[in-house]
C-alpha cells in the first residue's frame, strides 16, 4: 500500500521527480569523475614509473615524489660513483622537466643506460632519436596530439623531430636527449633521478644501505617504497580538493532533495490530514516521505552511475592521455552519501509533516 502511494505520487509530479534525479544523478557522477581523475593522475604516474623497471631510485633530499617539480639538481657524476657499487648492474640519469604547453613531462635520458635499466623501449613506429632536437613519443601522447613519425613539434622553445613513438608505460611520454635538456633548462650535467638497475634485486636492502652510507645527503629508496607513496592521500591538497569538491556536489543533492520533499508537504496538505484521519501515525507519514526521497536518490544514483561510466568511456576515447578510475569502491561511497544526503535532506520536512495536525491539515485550501 505505501508503495503503490509513493509510486502514484511521484508519477503525479514527473518534473519535479525528474529534477531530484537529476540533481542526485549529478552528485554520484561528479563524485565518481572528480575523484576517478584525481585517482587516474596518480595510478597513471606510478605505473609508468614502476614501468620503467628500476630496482632502486636516488633522488634529491628535499625533492617531492612529483620529481619534475624539483629541478635538476643531481650532478651526473655521481652516475660513475653508483656504477661502482657492488650488485650494481646499470644505473640511468634522467633529467625531467615539465612541457610548456601541456602537462606532460620531458625526460632526457641518455639512451644506453637507460635501456640497461629499463630493457629498452618496444618502438610501434620509427626508433630512438639521434640527433640533438630528436624526441621520441609514447603512443598515448601521439594518438591524443595526432603526431607522427617525421612532424616536429614544439617544446622548450625550440621545434623537435619526432623520430619514434613507443609503447606507453616507461616513466615519461616524451623523451629528448640528456645533454639537449640540460642546456635547454640551464641545468647541463644535472639529472633529477637516478635509476638503478641491481643484479639481484633480492639484495635491494642491502644495497640501498651502503648506497644511504656513501650518499647520505640523498633519498635513495627501494622502487616498491617509492611507489607506495603515490597515493591520494599523499598528493599536496589532492584530498583537500577532493573532500571540497564531494561537499559541493553533497551540497547540490541535500538541497534539491530537502526543497522538493518541503515543496511536497506544501502540496499534500490534505493529503497528510485525510492519511491522520484514517489512523496513519507519525512514524507512518515519516516512513512515506523517507522512502519517497530514498526512491528519487536510487533512481539518482542509477543515472549517475551509468553516466559517469559513459563519460569515461567518451573522454578516454576523446583524451588517451586521461585515465580515469572508477572502481566499485566509490560507487559505493557514492551511493551511501548520495542516500544520506536525500535521507537528511527529507528528514525536516517529514518531521513536520508527521506533526501536522489532523483537523487542520482537512481544512487547509
Amino acid at each position: 500500500m505505501m508503495n503503490q502511494m509513493i509510486v502514484s505520487n511521484l508519477s503525479r509530479r514527473p518534473v519535479r521527480s525528474l529534477v531530484s534525479i537529476i540533481a542526485v544523478a549529478i552528485e554520484v557522477a561528479m563524485i565518481l569523475l572528480i575523484v576517478g581523475m584525481t585517482n587516474g593522475m596518480v595510478n597513471d604516474n606510478r605505473s609508468r614509473i614502476q614501468g620503467v623497471g628500476a630496482d632502486v631510485v636516488v633522488r634529491p633530499s628535499s625533492s617531492s615524489i612529483f620529481m619534475a617539480l624539483a629541478g635538476n639538481t643531481l650532478p651526473l657524476k655521481l652516475q660513475k660513483v653508483l656504477e661502482q657499487q657492488p650488485d650494481v648492474k646499470a644505473v640511468a640519469p634522467v633529467a625531467l622537466q615539465m612541457n610548456d604547453k601541456s602537462l606532460d613531462t620531458i625526460g632526457g635520458i641518455d639512451a644506453a643506460p637507460f635501456n640497461a635499466v629499463s630493457g629498452g623501449f618496444l618502438f610501434l613506429k620509427g626508433g630512438i632519436f639521434q640527433q640533438p632536437y630528436d624526441v621520441i613519443v609514447d603512443d598515448l601522447y601521439a594518438s591524443s596530439k595526432k603526431v607522427r613519425v617525421g612532424q616536429t613539434i614544439p617544446l622548450l622553445g625550440h621545434r623537435f623531430r619526432i623520430t619514434g613513438v613507443f609503447e606507453h608505460g616507461k616513466g615519461s611520454r616524451l623523451y629528448i636527449p640528456l645533454e639537449t635538456l640540460g642546456e635547454l633548462t640551464g641545468a647541463p650535467n644535472k639529472a633529477a633521478v637516478f635509476y638503478i638497475k641491481l643484479a639481484d634485486p633480492s639484495k635491494t636492502d642491502a644495497a640501498v644501505a651502503r648506497m644511504e652510507q656513501l650518499l647520505p645527503n640523498y633519498k635513495i629508496e627501494p622502487m616498491q617504497q617509492y611507489l607506495s607513496l603515490f597515493t591520494s592521500a599523499q598528493m599536496p591538497g589532492l584530498p583537500v580538493f577532493q573532500h571540497v569538491m564531494i561537499g559541493i556536489a553533497v551540497i547540490i543533492g541535500f538541497l534539491v532533495i530537502f526543497l522538493s520533499m518541503y515543496t511536497t508537504i506544501l502540496e499534500r496538505t490534505r493529503e497528510i490530514g485525510i492519511l491522520k484521519a484514517l489512523g496513519a501515525s507519525r512514524t507512518y507519514i515519516i516512513q512515506v516521505f523517507l522512502r519517497e526521497s530514498g526512491a528519487l536518490a536510487l533512481m539518482g544514483i542509477v543515472v549517475g552511475t551509468a553516466g559517469a561510466l559513459t563519460a569515461q568511456h567518451v573522454l578516454s576515447r576523446a583524451y588517451p592521455t586521461l585515465t580515469i578510475v572508477v572502481t566499485r569502491h566509490w560507487i559505493l561511497m557514492a551511493t551511501l552519501i548520495a542516500i544520506g544526503g536525500s535521507v537528511v535532506g527529507a528528514l525536516y520536512p517529514a518531521l513536520k509533516a508527521a506533526r501536522q495536525d489532523a483537523i487542520a491539515a482537512l481544512a487547509y485550501e
